[in-house]
């Protein structure tokens, strides 16, 4: 017959612990792939109110290819996420299932013992047992003893119902869960089938840009050599006016030899620093958008084996929202590229944030401004429909990556 035991107790418990940090860990796994999801969905939300809400066709093919080529990824990742969620919760239920067996097994042989201990006591229990007990002691210190083994006993008995009923409830809430999960899962499967009918839905489409792009190749190399003269054009001024700013800033300085980088004052390098520590928690150039296209080296939506190289990061927004300063700093420059847009140069210490393809400015040059001061209202390109700002970080005269800088960008 089984005796119970404290061993046995002491293999349970760590069983117990086992499964609850376990479970612990997968439950922080499953919150943050939750949170990636959501930000995907509120992404894709974003790009249909941004940049889909016409539904007529609006602007060229090229503009609208490299909007459904961006939907069309961040969709890829949402489902991929989702599958990640899914199988993790497969795994969960899995492991609950065999921790649910577990602990009905290890309940009935609690049960079984704990019964027969309240058998053995029961035939135990009357008083004349419990005064021969004491009185066959040989020693009053063996007295002591035993009415202290006496009150353990009980105590010990009590715990036990206490831990049978703990362990039941266990049981149940675990159960519960298992339930919960599965539901979970079914609503996760159901998600993802909706998304890939869209992801489907969405490739037809590029594939039916993609024809038409190839049919009039010579007007499609034409946009893209027009958007790269474009890009180039911005880009030299951008640099123009940091070496123009630093070699005026060095000169007012006493210093004309360094025409590379700033010479800080004691004030500019407390800016600097504070601002090189914010690295990646730095505030978003606009109050809502998403970005529209990344900082470096990327491949041409029709031809992959074309490259293309963006050195800011372009974020579509909402008509009427104004770029605003990530940092404290100074206004050091105003942009106005011929046939283009504006722009506006903000100095922190040595670092340099440009805002360009504004419309209306609020600042001059020379103006001191605050972090999420309005420098402008962003332009709204009346044929796409595309409200953009294109957002570039630099240290210097060297291109910085914002992607690295700004929260979440």
């Amino acid at each position: 017959m089984r005796t119970f035991t404290a061993h046995r107790l002491f293999i349970l418990f760590a069983f117990l612990a086992f499964s609850i940090s376990s479970a612990w860990s997968q439950t922080n796994e499953q919150k943050a792939l939750e949170a990636k999801r959501e930000q995907l969905q509120r992404e894709i939300s974003e790009m249909n109110r941004l940049l889909f809400a016409e539904r007529k066709q609006r602007g060229t093919v090229l503009d609208q290819l490299e909007l459904l080529d961006q939907k069309i990824n961040v969709r890829q990742q949402l489902i991929r996420v989702t599958n990640q969620q899914s199988n993790l919760l497969s795994r969960q239920i899995n492991a609950n299932i065999r921790n649910i067996a577990k602990l009905r097994e290890d309940l009935e042989i609690l049960k079984d013992e704990y019964a027969q201990m309240i058998r053995k006591s029961y035939r135990n229990r009357s008083q004349q047992s419990r005064l021969m007990f004491l009185l066959s002691s040989q020693s009053f210190y063996q007295v002591f003893k035993r009415l202290q083994y006496l009150k353990q006993y009980t105590q010990y008995r009590k715990e036990q119902g206490l831990q049978i009923a703990k362990k039941t409830d266990d049981l149940i809430a675990l159960n519960n869960e298992l339930t919960e999960q599965r539901k979970e899962k079914e609503v996760l499967i159901a998600e993802n089938k909706a998304a890939r009918k869209e992801l489907f839905e969405e490739m037809d489409e590029q594939k039916g840009l993609l024809k038409t792009i190839r049919q009039n190749e010579s007007n499609y190399a034409a946009a893209i050599n027009k958007k790269k003269a474009e890009a180039k054009k911005i880009d030299e001024q951008i640099e123009r006016l940091i070496r123009s700013a630093i070699a005026a800033s060095n000169k007012e300085a006493g210093n004309t030899s360094n025409t590379s980088k700033f010479v800080l004052t004691p004030e500019a390098a407390i800016i600097a620093n504070n601002f090189s520590a914010n690295k990646g928690r730095l505030i978003w150039p606009v109050e809502k958008g998403i970005k529209r296209q990344g900082f470096g080296i990327y491949s041409d939506a029709v031809y992959p084996g074309i490259k293309h190289q963006n050195n800011g990061v372009i974020i579509a927004t909402e008509e009427g929202a104004k770029a605003r300063a990530v940092f404290e700093g100074e206004v050091i420059a105003i942009m106005a590229v011929p046939g283009g847009g504006k722009g506006v140069q903000v100095k922190h210490g040595n670092y340099i944030s440009v805002y360009y393809n504004l419309g209306n400015l609020y600042v001059k040059k020379g103006d001191k401004v605050t972090a999420k001061e309005e420098l402008g209202e962003i332009f709204t390109n009346k044929l796409n429909g595309l409200t953009q700002l294109k957002f570039y970080l630099y240290r210097d005269a060297a291109r910085l990556n914002p992607e690295e800088w700004i929260y979440q960008l």
